[in-house]
């Protein structure tokens, strides 16, 4: 979660209220730097807070332990008994991960490791990863060999031999690589980066005005699907996924997989078998060189304080990272700067005149955030010039951040840490840091330097924080069908992208690949026209009023044009409408705006409650959910049924193009698609898209994924002209929004290119 724990939140919310009134006037009213001072303050003489909030700390231990290993074994062995080879895999590498030395250091027993290592070579094998198993085999050979003990090894020599065989086989007819089959990859984009901006194309400007702040604009005519920006995060934080709090007797190991478990905690690549931090449990990568990159940036000093990290919450978390990435030197300058009467870094835009197109053409110097020669650079100096609009927040909310900061950087003291935050040096220093205790100490002034920067973004992060997402495959994953939705995988800073304004109404798509963003546009955009981005609220999913609510967060009132039009003409919108119940008896639309509802049909008069319906509604809702725990659990044919009856007891009381009418389409596709009933999961598979395409438009990205998967139902049912004809329309959609080298794009290429060598017969009779 973004913010901390919900203790740890309800304990400053006593805490605030307790205060005497006129310390919170003066805690409201506080500069960042009077903000830290008062935090410290009134931790100093509330010693029990910081108590409370290391007690709050042991809900989430990343603290190694040894004797899990032997319990992570025997949970591998059955998820490797039933076929799960992910899920295996995933639990043997937390017991021996990347190599032997490491888990001997750890106490893991001697005599269990070859049992585990073949266990962990032949999921590699199952899942392709071949490099990574003979890379096993061979250190289960060498422990082997200096067993000396060879007849108590005579049936894992033999399992090692047949392994060895396999992965020879495997090695000698390898699985086709992307772009065989005869297919073309996509062309290389034509790419030219701005002079001005880094990470931007050169058909881009910056601009100022005190109505929209900085904001990019368009310098020439762009077509539909360019790259606009290609940035990488300047920092960006694991998202750890829901965890449930342990309560008194339960163990702190477990088999759920979380983003923490899936995905590499320093690039975001997806993990098979992982690299695990050696001083904590949580922490895991990718690779070696991942693993040691993370520690010499910044894990050496975030790995003692793992569950504080954890307890604070991501934006805790992304400061942190911020500051020791930055160093203290530029962190020192650029606060510093902001005592010295330099209102720009208290107020960035504040001062700023527009900017003509003269002066964009030649440099952005009046620009908070640009460098000395009028260039904005993805880089720290942009990032700390973001608004944190220290004004705007609620004081409670305020002083919930400078306490959760103020306690992480006392953390940090007492952990004997600070060298290595202000220095970033000799990380042998660090690899056994002291426990961490109370400590009313005051913060030294370095100190209170980190943790004004950090309480500056830990406030900005909540209108600047970039979700970074995922496409997750959800549902069995049988291989027939790919199911896959996005999943928020990280929060991060990319100071470029925090250009980009808001509208509900955007004409651009980003999208994700590690930590690295593209935003392409979703349309063409003319010269001089504004470069816009949907901060989520979008006018295709949700109406004007729910918009309006969650864009408070942004301290602004949006006023694009799907806002203004909703508000202004007080016509219903299409989602009100789409989304509608409908009338038990007729089926006509229901109506009103109390709660009590009336048919639109007057001859039928017929009325219910808004909350009766709405009771209905959840019901068949968690009544899908059943479904689709038969569907995991490998019973499709009661799957079906549930379904076809909640799309009985749905066509009662909703609008046939209500959005959920499309998801039980959608999971009906799904379902007939396990069992290999290719017809039926298409023809379910259109009537969704239908709906999705009155949603969200026929060029959305959200048809575009239904295409998707309909030409994959229409592949593997061999229903080549249709199937053919599918992939061209999705090809289209998806290459504007994701780009010609993108995954879905790459696997609608191999399946275009097998289909079309088809022989000429078979493609004639289909």
């Amino acid at each position: 979660m973004a913010l901390p724990v919900a203790e740890w939140q309800g304990r400053t919310a006593r805490l605030w209220a307790a205060l005497e009134p006129a310390l919170r006037e003066r805690l409201a009213a506080a500069s960042l730097q009077d903000a830290v001072r008062l935090g410290c303050d009134v931790l100093r003489s509330k010693e029990e807070e910081e108590a409370a909030l290391e007690q709050l700390c042991h809900q989430a231990p990343t603290d190694k332990k040894p004797e899990a290993a032997s319990w992570y074994r025997e949970q591998g062995n059955q998820e490797f008994k039933q076929g799960r080879y992910q899920a295996a895999l995933r639990l043997y590498s937390r017991v021996c991960l990347e190599d032997i030395a490491r888990a001997e250091s750890h106490g893991y027993p001697d005599r269990l490791l070859p049992k585990v290592l073949l266990r962990k070579a032949e999921c590699l094998l199952c899942l392709g990863r071949l490099q990574d198993a003979q890379d096993v085999l061979r250190v289960l050979e060498s422990k082997i060999a200096l067993d000396g003990a060879m007849t108590t090894h005579l049936t894992r020599l033999k399992k090692l031999s047949q392994l060895k065989v396999k992965l020879g086989e495997k090695e000698r007819c390898p699985e086709p690589a992307q772009g065989e089959h005869g297919g073309t990859q996509g062309e290389p984009e034509i790419w030219e980066e701005n002079s001005s901006i880094s990470g931007a194309s050169s058909s881009l400007s910056l601009s100022f005005d005190a109505e929209r702040g900085r904001h990019l604009v368009a310098s020439q005519d762009i077509m539909a699907g360019q790259s606009l920006v290609k940035e990488e995060a300047f920092v960006s934080v694991l998202c750890p996924g829901e965890s449930l709090a342990l309560q008194d007797g339960d163990t702190a190991w477990d088999t759920r997989a979380t983003n923490a478990d899936l995905y590499c905690h320093r690039c975001l690549r997806q993990l098979l078998a992982s690299v695990p931090c050696q001083g904590c449990s949580y922490a895991q990568y990718c690779s070696q060189d991942c693993a040691d990159r993370a520690w010499q940036q910044y894990h050496r000093t975030e790995c003692p304080l793992g569950a504080l990290l954890l307890t604070l919450g991501v934006f805790c978390h992304v400061a942190l990272r911020t500051v020791l990435l930055a160093g203290y030197a530029e962190v020192s300058r650029l606060v510093e700067g902001s005592h010295c009467g330099d209102k720009n870094l208290q107020n960035p835009e504040g001062s700023c005149r527009p900017l003509s197109e003269a002066d964009a053409g030649a440099g952005s110097r009046g620009v908070p955030g640009c460098d000395s020669s009028g260039q904005y650079q993805s880089s720290y100096q942009a990032l700390f010039h973001l608004l944190p609009n220290t004004e705007q927040h609620s004081p409670e909310h305020k002083f919930l951040c400078t306490l959760s900061v103020v306690a992480l950087c006392k953390q940090l003291q007492a952990a004997g840490l600070e060298a290595a935050v202000l220095s970033q040096e000799s990380p042998q220093q660090c690899s056994k840091p002291k426990t961490c205790e109370k400590t009313s100490e005051e913060l030294s002034p370095e100190l209170k330097t980190v943790a004004e920067a950090m309480l500056r973004h830990v406030l900005q992060l909540q209108c600047n924080a970039q979700a970074i997402t995922v496409m997750q495959e959800m549902g069995p994953g049988d291989g027939a069908v790919v199911d896959k939705k996005p999943v928020r995988l990280a929060t991060a800073f990319f100071p470029v992208l925090s250009l980009l304004n808001h509208s509900c109404c955007p004409n651009t798509s980003v999208s994700f690949s590690g930590t690295s963003v593209t935003v392409r546009a979703a349309q063409p955009i003319s010269s001089g026209q504004e470069v816009l981005h949907c901060y989520g609220p979008h006018w295709c999913r949700m109406r004007v009023a729910e918009r309006q609510q969650l864009l408070r967060q942004y301290f602004f009132e949006c006023r694009c044009p799907a806002c203004l039009q909703e508000l202004q003409s007080g016509v219903k919108s299409v989602v009100s409408i789409r989304n509608s119940f409908c009338c038990p008896k007729c089926q006509a639309q229901m109506q009103g705006e109390e709660d009590t509802l009336c048919c639109s049909v007057e001859a039928c008069a017929t009325s219910a409650s808004r909350d009766h319906l709405s009771g209905r509604l959840q019901d068949l809702q968690q009544e899908i959910k059943k479904a689709l725990e038969l569907l995991r659990v490998g019973k499709a044919d009661q799957a079906i049924k549930k379904l076809l009856k909640c799309q009985m007891d749905a066509g009662t009381f909703l609008s046939p193009e209500h959005l959920l009418m499309g998801e039980m389409e959608d999971h009906l596709a799904q379902v007939y698609a396990t069992v290999g009933k290719w017809q039926e999961a298409a023809r379910h598979l259109r009537k969704s898209i239908e709906i999705v395409e009155m949603h969200h438009g026929p060029s959305s990205v959200e048809t575009g994924h239904e295409l998707f998967k309909l030409a994959q139902i229409l592949f593997n049912g061999f229903a080549v002209s249709e199937a053919l004809s599918t992939i061209q329309r999705a090809e289209g959609i998806l290459s504007v929004h994701f780009g010609p080298q993108s995954a879905q794009m790459q696997e609608l290429q191999e399946m275009k290119a097998c289909l079309s060598e088809l022989p000429r017969n078979i493609l004639q009779r289909t």
